[in-house]
């Protein structure tokens, strides 16, 4: 099944469960002191595309690791940066910091980009490539706004 990707999904998963906790206990939810439509529908175009891209493979834009060894530095490098991203939303979950802000969109932002090229996937690529500098703009605006 070359279209399916259970590492990326289970790796989307695992970056999702902070935010859905967070979610949960912020009564308020995330309020984007910084409004700027056209950034935010680039970042939301691109989130959603990292998303999906990074367990579906279509065809013709997916080529696969170039050998076992691309994979598992794929695996590897994914699980470190998950695991870093899971670490400072603990450390940090109750400080809104622009450390903070950054982290948690810059790790995930080289994430999608590494495991796009990683993978060989342009989609995914493509939609990283857009959701990284619209994530980590919005992030920062709204630590500085």
């Amino acid at each position: 099944m070359d279209w399916f990707n259970i590492f990326g999904v289970v790796f989307v998963v695992i970056i999702m469960i902070p935010n859905i906790v967070f979610a949960m206990k912020s009564k308020d939810g995330f309020y984007n002191k910084w409004e700027n439509k056209f950034v935010e529908t680039i970042e939301q175009i691109g989130r959603f595309g990292c998303f999906g891209f990074m367990f579906i493979n279509i065809p013709g834009t997916w080529f696969g690791w170039w050998s076992d060894e691309a994979f598992a530095v794929y695996l590897i490098a994914d699980t470190i940066l998950v695991a870093v991203y899971c670490v400072i939303w603990i450390i940090c979950f109750q400080k809104s910091s622009l450390f903070r802000a950054l982290a948690l969109s810059i790790i995930p932002s080289i994430l999608f980009l590494f495991s796009g090229i990683m993978s060989r996937s342009v989609l995914l690529t493509i939609s990283a490539v857009l959701f990284a500098p619209s994530h980590i703009l919005i992030s920062y605006k709204n630590v500085k706004s």
